[in-house]
């Protein structure tokens, strides 16, 4: 759980400042479950340069509040929070003076998004929260007020989250779960999921991620998960010390984000899918005078133009394709396939395996087959639904390769190549990637298909 705090302050010696206005918003990585925010009264003079940044006077704080009188609503929306600030030794600092000056020892946990940024986003020049929210295409309105920086703060602080793809911010803040094996601790980690989709991540007691799954609804997988007798499973009930979670929206920036962890992370429990979702692979030699089609094991120094789970449903795809594109298939390594699966071929194929052709007319052929299973245009975006109403997702396709995702809510963010790279938690194109956009792309499961 997470507090995201903004302050404003009259100004002054260090450690003599007063807060004049302080927002939090307590955030569970999901939604926004509870906020404060409030005039503060200072008991003292506000500095002319502050009274012009904030536009707070000591007229508007003449009936607000003393720090006294909201210091126990502070400590109930941030008990069992990490506090989340821009420039947060700043605003931790301040707020802890304020309660020494009532005799309580306030400690909290903090993370800076200033420093997160800094690593996150390290191709910024300046990272002053109205710069970063200008680049990055952040709604900001009221600035120098509390309630104002501390949404844009939020805002930002959900980007970071996402392009923290080694989840550092997960392994170190993760909210550690009583070690026990009772089944109300299981009770408790469920409570505290969404229904939503998105990836879940299960940790065991040394930080280490041992899991990584996706679900149409993440709260209902992992009750599978912690109540299954599969070996899987087991292991899970056995080890399982920390729960975390990110709502992902559309369904293939899902299976993108999966696969992509799952080979930086290399969990324990996901060994299926820390190499190759789809290990098999059908590539082009076109060092032959007739283009052959090769169907091999998937190996890390060619190009495949399509890939599978199996061979099976490989050698089928080609069989169809081959019909469809009238390519005689003993230009391959794989020319027997017609008698083991005449069940599935077409009922001109044996007229196409018997044709004589030029090497040219058979090149020209696989060149329009490859084509058929490229991305339809070099550069363009793919919208789905995003994490919550109002949102979107974009995945982008930049030169003929996947460059990752991202989230918008207004058109006029994803509007530049500039500004859609500012939201963009990069990724690395392969070979399970293409095929998951491939797949989408002719089923057409997505909101928007933009040329760019």
């Amino acid at each position: 759980m997470y507090a995201i705090i903004d302050i404003e302050t009259t100004g002054g010696d260090y450690d003599e400042e007063g807060i004049t206005e302080i927002a939090i918003y307590q955030y569970d990585g999901c939604k926004i479950t509870d906020q404060f925010c409030s005039l503060v009264n200072p008991k003292k003079q506000i500095q002319p340069f502050v009274k012009k940044l904030t536009g707070i006077n000591e007229k508007m704080l003449k009936n607000a509040p003393a720090f006294f009188e909201v210091a126990k609503r502070i400590i109930e929306i941030t008990n069992n929070c990490i506090i989340i600030a821009h420039n947060a030794a700043f605003d931790y600092r301040v707020l802890k003076t304020e309660f020494k000056r009532l005799g309580y020892a306030y400690e909290r946990k903090t993370i800076c998004t200033i420093t997160l940024s800094k690593k996150l986003l390290p191709d910024q020049k300046v990272f002053s929260l109205g710069k970063l929210a200008s680049n990055l295409g952040i709604p900001f309105s009221d600035r120098h007020r509390a309630f104002g920086d501390a949404q844009v703060t939020l805002k930002l602080f959900e980007l970071l989250v996402e392009k923290d793809i080694g989840k550092n911010i997960i392994r170190e803040h993760t909210k550690v779960l009583k070690n026990n094996k009772t089944p109300k601790r299981y009770l408790k980690i469920i409570d505290k999921l969404p229904t939503k989709m998105g990836i879940y991540y299960i940790l065991d007691a040394d930080n280490e991620i041992i899991y990584i799954g996706k679900s149409k609804n993440i709260k209902q997988s992992v009750i599978r998960d912690l109540t299954s007798s599969n070996k899987k499973s087991l292991i899970i009930q056995n080890k399982i010390s920390k729960v975390s979670f990110s709502i992902t929206g559309g369904e293939l920036t899902t299976h993108l984000k999966q696969q992509n962890e799952i080979k930086i992370n290399r969990p324990a429990l996901n060994s299926s899918a820390k190499y190759r979702i789809y290990p098999i692979g059908i590539r082009i030699d076109n060092t032959k005078t007739y283009h052959n089609i090769i169907l091999e094991q998937v190996k890390n120094n060619f190009k495949y133009i399509a890939v599978y789970k199996n061979k099976k449903l490989a050698k089928k795809a080609i069989l169809i394709l081959a019909s469809e594109f009238g390519i005689q298939l003993k230009h391959s390594n794989f020319s027997t396939l017609k008698n083991k699966n005449s069940n599935i071929i077409t009922p001109n194929f044996n007229k196409i395996i018997q044709e004589n052709e030029s090497s040219k007319q058979h090149n020209k052929k696989i060149m329009e087959l490859c084509e058929s299973l490229s991305y339809p245009f070099s550069d363009f975006l793919l919208t789905e639904n995003g994490r919550k109403y109002g949102e979107f997702t974009f995945i982008l396709v930049k030169n003929y390769q996947f460059k990752g995702y991202g989230y918008f809510e207004l058109n006029h963010q994803i509007k530049s190549m500039s500004q859609i790279v500012s939201r963009l938690v990069s990724m690395e194109e392969n070979n399970d990637a293409k095929k998951l956009i491939c797949s989408f792309l002719i089923s057409k499961k997505y909101l928007k298909l933009i040329n760019l």
